[in-house]
């Protein structure tokens, strides 16, 4: 008793008492299965901050220390279970969205979608797709309700939420299984098991099922086969309809099976439309977000305090004291010291004026700072076409939007523009949240009190707008009344909207669908629910402007002004790049009232000498003006042309078209215009090239008959007087003309010839047709004191590639023959060991290789010291050709000695010596050398077989001269018989020594 009446005592014991009570409370309404998992499911951020709302873990600052003061040790609880019921609450609204989010994932088959049905005995493989857990889980991620702290369905749930369609597809299946297992061997009959007739009904059947692909499902989900009756598909994914499919009895009775595939097709138009702004309330990320407003929303000054309001009264002064005083529900709180206050259904700021005005009065030398602690909750009901309909526990702050997200928002059958606000039975308030969504205004938006009813009505008048608006959509009507209005709903016209073709698809009271014009004099008449507004595009042609392209500097568009010429657009030679072409200046025109494609062109140089005469041509609107330069083709932008007037000709208007070749710098087909002569095609074949003839040319005509027949006439034609504008040579041209421009006799014979190495003056030398070889070395000066003629080097361009041509052709042949002989390298002609084999398989790659990889010289063998000895006319001499190359060394004093001795290298000639001494100095012969196929290669490239002079009485002894060398080849007998082997080696040994000659310089 004493304990009790020592007030320093019991304060603070009442205080821990009240904070012990709270967060036990609140732990144990987190008990329940519900709260946690709800609260598993939220990051942990937002799990620290609800516990510590709830005076639990992570702080005890919350409502649970207020409540505990002067045995208010209930207020912790009622705020724990105001917020667990919001929670909970939403979980069930974000459970709906998840369930809608499912069907979207995993589509399932409705009216109007496109489907392909393939059928046969043998069907593809379908491609594989992800799982349905796995298309659910990368949704979620996709639209973050993944990680982060919102919604992430573990993985019963993603079992839970397919377990439908794993249902449905489970029993499809065992029903199929089981006609399967009953049908018996007759209802599965092979196919040479049918009568010619029965198999002709089924290709009959199998070919009208694919040639009706793809097909379109019915309104109410069937899709109708011929010959079938309607098979209902509604409802079903792919794999549930193919499983349909398949207990057909026209499919199963014959064996035949079918698969079904939604094709995703993308709706457009009218269909493609969404209701607008129902999505809005879809946007809520978190659950927790959405009961945030709960206490750190400030409190109007028009606040009405009711039943559950805390009040927060500060003393200063004589005395220092803060007080959390709740609204009971006689709308009174029990001040300390003053007694009870009436308080309830009053305005917050009377409430503050009143608890401080009676503070200063009856309390001396005291003052009060009152504030709003914690607003109530309170519950609502939402009803009507709302998302998920119910009972929602909102703030005492809340308004009917809050009440709207609490439920979802609105359903897509719900009204967005008469949202009813019903207390006691009337209807107080309307909002419509097209002014919020549009004009961002909440002045409709009404304070919720106990009991409201947020009611939704169903959605009234609607209208489409689709095509050049700012928001095209399905808009629900309020005031509208005419086209403008609904379109200001869609955010008014686009800068390129074309308003004049501008139509409305209405339907008439008879059921008829009629498109009307929506013309811009009568967008004041009504619009009707149902109507569909199409707004189009302007059409992107520009009508009065001329486009500039090509090699300029500033393409683009310009104003086209009445009297523009060319000289106006192209007004210096400064604005194109360098290499255009001045002479040939296209433009495509399209000539009024059939806007038939024409074209014309100009002579720039002569427009910009003579502004504002006939060369400087009149434009008109829609031109299109091409500068080419004078190095690419021209078919870029002469094809189109071309391509529409052949188009566009009859046979009263033929394809209006000529033709230049020859010798132009841009040949080819070009437009015929009006008046066009010889000099204009020439002009627009880019001038004449360097090798044209000017004394003639041919110009090619067909003509037709009076009996039908074509006939050719050839005109010729003075180059240089039709250039001079001779009327009676620069002809006016005629529609499939041909001109031919010669090339000036033997322009194309120049050519040089190149001679490196012991000439006195080496280089490049331009030669006369007919030219030697003998002439161009007495050009040069001749030979130098240390020329060695007997190792010079003459290469041709033209053997080069004939060399190198058949090198590949022998490579090839040899690559088919390695492929044949290593099927049978086991057993060889000569009873080789596989071990050799397989060693001559390893060696003739390594041939083939190195074959590939060898590219051809292109070597003329000559005796240069007879040629320079010689006569002029000599036979020995060679005539020149373009590209020919003579490389001279200088005198050379070694042999060479290559191929299958133990050390190929070079040795200082010695006259003394024979070939077979100079092999000895080599290490000899290796096992695989062929000592009877031996031969030497001369310095001048000439080949000499010789036989070493190993018997006594031969006369084919050669001597070796400095410059030679002696090749010894492999023994191709000891090898599998591989054709083509010692032609192989020979090329390699030849093409060896020749390119060593060439690069010895």
């Amino acid at each position: 008793m004493r304990l009790l009446r020592r007030p320093g005592l019991f304060r603070p014991l009442l205080v821990i008492l009240g904070l012990w009570f709270s967060a036990a409370f609140a732990q144990s309404a987190l008990n329940s299965p519900t709260a946690l998992g709800i609260l598993n499911n939220l990051s942990s951020s937002q799990q620290q901050a609800i516990m510590s709302r709830l005076g639990g873990a992570g702080g005890l600052g919350g409502l649970g220390g207020l409540g505990s003061v002067n045995g208010l040790s209930g207020l912790g609880g009622v705020a724990s279970q105001a917020l667990l019921q919001q929670l909970e609450q939403q979980q069930a609204v974000q459970a709906k969205r998840q369930a809608l989010l499912q069907q979207e994932v995993i589509p399932e088959l409705k009216g109007g979608d496109w489907v392909v049905v393939e059928i046969g005995y043998h069907l593809r493989p379908r491609p594989a797709t992800l799982s349905q857990a796995a298309l659910l889980q990368q949704a979620y991620a996709t639209r973050g309700l993944g990680q982060g702290g919102t919604q992430s369905p573990n993985l019963s749930a993603l079992s839970a939420l397919q377990g439908g369609s794993a249902t449905g597809a489970s029993v499809l299946q065992t029903h199929a299984n089981s006609l399967a297992a009953n049908a018996g061997p007759h209802l599965s009959p092979t196919w040479s098991q049918l009568s010619s007739g029965q198999q002709d009904r089924i290709k009959a059947m199998v070919l009208a099922i694919r040639d009706h692909n793809p097909y379109q499902l019915s309104p109410d989900g069937k899709l109708d086969l011929p010959g079938l009756a309607p098979i209902d598909v509604l409802g079903l994914t792919e794999d549930q309809a193919t499983l349909r499919l398949s207990v057909v009895p026209a499919f199963q009775g014959v064996g035949l099976k079918a698969r079904l595939t939604l094709l995703p097709l993308k709706q457009s138009g009218e269909q493609a439309l969404k209701p607008f702004g129902y999505d809005v309330f879809a946007q809520q990320a978190s659950v927790y977000s959405s009961i945030r407003p709960l206490s750190n929303v400030p409190v109007p000054s028009n606040y009405v305090v009711g039943p559950g309001d805390v009040i927060q009264v500060q003393l200063y002064g004589n005395k220092n004291e803060s007080y959390p005083l709740i609204v009971g529900r006689d709308g009174r709180i029990n001040f300390p010291q003053l007694g009870p206050i009436s308080v309830g259904g009053q305005l917050f700021t009377a409430v503050q004026g009143e608890i401080e005005s009676r503070v200063a009065h009856q309390m001396i030398g005291v003052h009060a700072s009152v504030t709003m602690a914690q607003t109530r909750s309170i519950e609502v009901f939402v009803m009507g076409d709302a998302f998920a309909p119910g009972v929602y526990t909102v703030s005492g702050l809340g308004t009917m939007t809050s009440a709207l997200y609490a439920a979802g928002g609105i359903a897509k059958t719900g009204s967005m523009r008469e949202v009813q606000l019903i207390r006691n039975g009337q209807v107080v308030d309307t909002l419509d949240l097209y002014d919020l969504l549009i004009h961002g205004s909440t002045a409709n938006d009404a304070k919720l009190q106990q009991g409201d009813v947020v009611f939704v009505p169903h959605v009234g008048h609607t209208v489409a707008i689709d095509g050049e608006v700012q928001r095209p959509a399905l808009y629900e009507l309020r005031n509208e009344a005419t086209p403008a209005q609904a379109i200001a709903l869609a955010g008014g016209l686009k800068p390129d909207a074309d308003v004049a073709d501008a139509t409305v698809t209405r339907i008439l009271p008879n059921g008829e669908r009629v498109v009307l014009p929506l013309k811009p004099d009568s967008l004041a008449e009504g619009v009707q629910n149902g109507d569909y507004i199409h707004i189009p595009r302007l059409k992107p042609a520009l009508d009065q402007a001329v486009t500039l392209q090509g090699n300029v500097y500033n393409p683009g568009v310009y104003a086209y002004r009445p009297g523009m010429r060319l000289a106006d657009v192209l007004r210096s030679v400064a604005e194109l790049k360098p290499d255009s072409d001045l002479h040939y200046i296209l433009i495509r025109r399209e000539l009024p009232p059939d806007r038939r494609v024409v074209a014309v062109s100009a002579d720039l140089a002569k427009a910009l000498a003579s502004p504002g005469s006939a060369a400087d041509i009149a434009l008109m609107p829609r031109d299109e003006i091409t500068v080419f330069d004078l190095s690419s083709s021209r078919d870029r932008i002469i094809q189109p042309i071309l391509a529409t007037i052949k188009a566009e000709s009859t046979a009263e208007h033929p394809e209006q078209s000529v033709t230049v070749q020859g010798q132009v710098n841009v040949p080819g087909q070009y437009p015929l215009e009006p008046g066009m002569k010889i000099a204009d095609l020439i002009r627009a074949g880019g001038g004449l090239a360097n090798a044209a003839y000017t004394g003639k040319a041919e110009l090619t005509r067909y003509l037709v008959a009076p009996d039908g027949t074509r006939h050719t006439q050839i005109i010729d034609i003075d180059l240089a007087e039709a250039l001079q504008g001779n009327p009676q040579d620069n002809v006016p041209l005629e529609p499939f003309d041909v001109l031919n421009i010669e090339e000036v006799s033997q322009w194309a014979n120049q050519g040089t010839v190149t001679l490196l190495g012991e000439v006195r003056f080496p280089g490049t030398y331009s030669i006369t047709p007919g030219e030697t070889l003998k002439s161009v070395i007495d050009r040069a000066g001749g030979l130098t004191q240390w020329a060695f003629p007997q190792g010079a080097v003459f290469t041709r361009v033209e053997l080069q590639k004939r060399e190198q041509q058949e090198m590949n052709l022998l490579a090839n042949r040899m690559k088919v023959e390695l492929g044949v002989l290593a099927l049978r390298a086991s057993v060889t002609a000569t009873g080789a060991s596989p071990a050799a084999a397989a060693n001559t398989m390893i060696v003739a790659r390594s041939l083939l290789q190195q074959l590939q990889g060898e590219q051809a010289v292109g070597r003329l063998v000559i005796d240069l010291p007879k040629i320079m000895h010689g006569p002029a006319d000599s036979p020995y001499d060679v005539i020149l050709r373009n590209g020919d190359q003579l490389v001279v060394p200088k005198f050379e004093q070694e042999v060479t000695v290559i191929g299958e001795v133990q050390d190929p290298t070079s040795h200082l000639y010695n006259p003394d010596l024979s070939r077979n001494d100079y092999i000895r100095e080599s290490g000899g012969y290796t096992a695989q050398a062929d000592e009877k196929r031996i031969y030497v290669v001369r310095a001048d490239g000439s080949v000499v077989a010789d036989n070493g002079g190993m018997h006594w009485f031969s006369r084919n002894h050669a001597r070796i001269e400095p410059g030679d060398t002696i090749v010894v080849p492999i023994n191709a007998e000891q090898m599998l018989p591989l054709p083509f082997w010692q032609a192989v080696t020979g090329i390699l040994y030849n093409v060896a020594i020749a390119a060593a000659a060439v690069h010895a310089l």
